[in-house]
């Protein structure tokens, strides 16, 4: 497999078996620098966030941590939720998930224990951000899903999973306040979110 700083590599060998591909995800070596989600029935190997990347992610996590529904667990840190109907595996930014999901020896968690998520685009993860990540967790029901656009400096939160979609959707610019929707009835600041001027 060869990496590119750039654009996240997609290995083309056509592994049938979803549990097959996991295994073979364990079992990457990667260069320090980058990590491997399943996107699409494809391995993907993308660099790591830019360095506020973590302001911002400490900024969403402070904000709804107080928030949660009983029992529910916030973190930034590198866990892999696994959509095996949807041949995904995804590392997401930010999640929250009942603490029973965390009750496990398994590195693969489930997808369907996530209650809410937030990924920040990069330029080579954002197309997946904003299109195949939200139907992966609409159709796994996850509650809220909210899309911090670094690049287009705005946030989308999606909530409401139907058969249909996401019912309910709501963008404003990175400095405004956004409504978190239920199971957390909260508003999020999104002042700070922005990329440092140089």
């Amino acid at each position: 497999m060869t990496v590119m700083a750039e654009r996240p590599t997609i290995n083309g060998t056509e592994l049938g078996d979803f549990e097959e591909m996991l295994d073979l995800l364990d079992e990457l070596q990667l260069r320090d620098g980058f990590k491997a989600e399943i996107i699409r029935g494809n391995i993907v190997v993308s660099p790591w966030s830019k360095g506020y990347y973590h302001r911002v992610m400490h900024l969403v996590c402070e904000q709804l941590r107080q928030h949660l529904p009983e029992g529910h667990h916030i973190s930034s840190g590198p866990f892999l939720y696994v959509f095996p109907g949807e041949a995904c595996a995804y590392g997401p930014d930010i999640h929250v998930a009942h603490e029973r999901a965390f009750e496990t020896e398994s590195n693969r968690l489930d997808g369907e224990a996530l209650s809410f998520v937030a990924e920040l685009t990069s330029t080579s993860t954002r197309h997946d951000d904003l299109t195949n990540k939200v139907e992966v967790y609409r159709k796994a029901g996850v509650p809220v899903y909210l899309i911090l656009d670094m690049q287009g400096e705005q946030a989308t939160v999606f909530s409401m999973p139907s058969d249909k979609g996401y019912e309910a959707c709501e963008t404003k610019p990175f400095g405004e306040k956004l409504s978190i929707p239920a199971p957390f009835g909260c508003v999020l600041d999104t002042t700070g979110f922005k990329a440092p001027q140089t």
